[in-house]
């Protein structure tokens, strides 16, 4: 047994009063005449055996009275794992997970409610003059100081669910960096969580063992949950008035089997291709639905379905822009106005391209960046500004297809070429040949050919006569299209920036090769310029995506504004313009799923969808044995699991701190013996 106070025990001094009015028997005698005196001597020896009796009662009475009393305030306990008790102010920090997983119930209500009484019950067990501090999965300004034990409270009260979700170890560095600030000797960290598997990184904590941490797991009494993981096109371009096929992948996490479950699918608050899924127990699926863009222009939409308690994550947004038309441009040789036959016919009798031209003597190079693909057809020589632009024009997402003249100057076509980090041309190669291999992996071609392998030499492919061979350096990300019977390339793709660069070994001219006139011609450029559109980003992800590229540039004084579709979030974000665009950066400020829209004055530039992190939808959690195998094998020592299910968390810390405390029972015991006394003196004849 120890004691908090031991100090006090020199008030046991005082038991000596007692026995010393015992021993001198202060008691003053009241004389009694008897009339009869017969049987006085038997009356003598009895009162005098009473007497006795009742003065060591009484005595052991007061004895015992002051030794419990000096005993209740020195505070005895008995000790667990021999620690030793710290006197004066601690200072405890205690984090509660108000994440979105914590919205599931048990019998106390949500986890979140439950956290919230815990961590009150977790002030109960301290005193008033020590410190605390809260914080969250938010992290937020104020949660940075250690307040009052009323203060702690106030706070604990206003705490909500947040999107926002942190791992253990980032938990435990913030709340390590605010107690080792405090100055207190004694320093105690609670975390109230559900702990769930994919945010608990034990294995990454950095620990610091002047800090007691107590880990206190929130379970859920059903851990199940259905919830839209994301979704993706099967084609990267959307197109007008074509059925486009959306892919959304689901996911059970759940003991049960999910049949005939309905899912919905809204295009700008149109609901569209209702459809339903089944789903195996702890297991995805996949759902594609089908529909048609029957309306140019920025798309918001969402996917739903149904499901509680965990409701965050049954919907889905994402946006995306279905142009009208393509905007082509074809650059030609100085003073050849007129545009390729080939190209005309093909691109031009469309009502799906814009195909303009211009030779190269005549161009605007401030016009270049409103098109989508620009053409380069049989240029001689191509110029540094020309090259500066068209790199530009590539950067911010933009298409370009090169076809050389047959007596191409090499050197501009080099610099060209290096400038975009992209295979030159070495030299013209005018034996005859022809194309051997396709790339039927490649997006060009994946969907062209009913058969993904088929012998090439049966079948009626472009004849080359003339082409230049394309240098092969390692650095190059190019990926070749179409080969050649001799291995050299035909036509290749090379990524620049966010956009494309394809290159064609040889001209449209009937003396290079035969291509304009071959059935593959179609689907080569027609694809080609379909994918110079580029691949928009259908969604966000709150807390992980903080910026996002704009498609526009602003001039002057204007600013950007970034606001919800129903119109109750406003915000101007910041932006930087860099080489491959104005990067827009929204500072963990979007706090709601949902869409939105990038405006610049009155000008809506392009739709973004922000979606909660998909991290807190599983709901596998570890459990109390797990956590402690966790901290065993991570020599965690002063970590502890504290379980809260039949006991109040108050009780179950003050043990923990100052062991097993008995001065309320030695107040009792004080209080009964005393009780004793004055039963022995009123009643006890003698």
């Amino acid at each position: 047994m120890s004691f908090t106070y031991p100090a006090f025990l020199f008030a046991l001094s005082a038991v000596a009063i007692p026995i010393i009015i015992h021993l001198f028997n202060f008691r003053k005698f009241k004389t009694v005449y008897f009339s009869n005196v017969r049987f006085l001597k038997e009356v003598k020896e009895e009162t005098q055996a009473k007497s006795k009796l009742k003065h060591l009662l009484v005595l052991a009475a007061r004895c015992l009275f002051i030794i419990f009393l000096v005993l209740a305030f020195a505070q005895p306990f008995i000790p667990v794992e021999n620690k030793k008790v710290i006197t004066g102010e601690k200072a405890i920090s205690v984090f509660i997970d108000n994440s979105f997983s914590m919205d599931a119930v048990n019998k106390n209500g949500s986890l979140l409610d439950d956290a919230k009484k815990k961590a009150l019950e977790i002030a109960a067990a301290y005193k008033p003059s020590d410190k605390f501090q809260l914080f969250t999965n938010d992290f937020e300004g104020k949660h940075q100081r250690l307040i009052n034990k009323e203060e702690f409270i106030e706070v604990v009260n206003e705490i909500k669910i947040s999107p926002s979700t942190k791992t253990l170890s980032q938990i435990t560095s913030r709340a390590f960096d605010i107690l080792q600030q405090s100055g207190s000797k004694s320093k105690t960290l609670f975390i109230l969580s559900d702990f769930q598997k994919s945010n608990t990184d034990i294995q990454s904590v950095k620990n610091d063992s002047s800090i007691a941490v107590n880990l206190i797991p929130l379970s859920a009494a059903e851990k199940s949950n259905v919830y839209i993981d994301t979704c993706w096109f099967e084609t990267p371009v959307r197109q007008f008035n074509q059925v486009e096929k959306l892919h959304v992948r689901i996911r059970n996490i759940s003991d049960k089997e999910l049949e005939n479950n309905s899912i919905k699918l809204f295009i700008n608050n149109i609901q569209k291709t209702p459809a339903s899924f089944n789903a195996e127990k702890n297991a995805e699926t996949e759902v594609v639905l089908s529909f048609a863009s029957k309306e140019a222009g920025i798309q918001n939409c969402r996917i739903e379905l149904s499901d509680y308690p965990v409701t965050f994550d049954d919907k889905f947004y994402f946006s995306f822009e279905v142009a009208k038309t393509i905007q082509t441009f074809c650059i030609n040789p100085s003073g050849d106005n007129t545009q390729s036959p080939y190209l005309r016919r093909l691109l031009g009798s469309d009502s799906l391209f814009v195909l303009k031209n211009a030779s190269e003597d005549q161009l605007d190079y401030s016009s270049l960046a409103t098109n989508n693909l620009i053409i380069l057809n049989e240029l001689k020589s191509i110029s540094s500004g020309l090259s500066q632009e068209l790199k530009r024009f590539m950067t911010n997402g933009g298409s370009v297809l090169l076809f050389p003249a047959a007596d191409a100057e090499l050197n501009s076509y080099k610099e060209f070429f290096l400038n975009s980090q992209s295979n030159y041309f070495e030299k013209l190669d005018t034996t005859d040949t022809k194309v051997d291999k396709i790339n039927l992996e490649h997006e060009i071609y994946k969907d062209v050919f009913e058969k993904k392998s088929f012998n090439a030499s049966n079948l009626d492919l472009p004849k080359v006569s003339a082409h230049y061979q394309l240098s092969r350096t390692t650095r190059s990300k190019s990926e070749e299209l179409l080969k050649l019977q001799n291995g050299d390339v035909f036509l290749n793709s090379n990524p620049v920036g966010k956009g494309k660069l394809y290159t064609c070994a040889g001209g449209l001219n009937d003396n290079s090769s035969n291509l304009a006139k071959h059935a593959i011609f179609v689907p080569t450029i027609y694809k080609i310029a379909m994918y110079s559109t580029g691949t928009q980003q259908l969604f966000n992800t709150i807390g992980k995506d903080q910026s996002f590229q704009s498609v526009k540039t602003l001039t002057g004084e204007g600013a950007y504004h970034l606001k919800s579709a129903n119109g109750t979030f406003d915000m101007i974000p910041e932006h930087k313009v860099n080489e491959s665009g104005t990067e827009i950066i929204v500072h963990d400020q979007i706090r709601d799923a949902g869409n939105y829209s990038l405006m610049a004055d009155k000008e809506t530039l392009m739709g973004v969808s922000f979606n909660f992190d998909r991290k807190e939808s599983d709901l596998n959690c570890l459990i109390e044995p797990e956590l402690n195998n966790q901290l065993s094998s991570s020599n965690l020592m002063n970590f502890n699991t504290l379980s809260t299910k039949d006991t109040d968390l108050s009780h179950t810390l003050t043990q923990l701190e100052q062991g097993k405390r008995l001065w309320k029972l030695c107040l009792i015991l004080a209080l009964l013996f005393l009780a004793a006394e004055v039963f022995l003196l009123r009643f006890m004849k003698g």
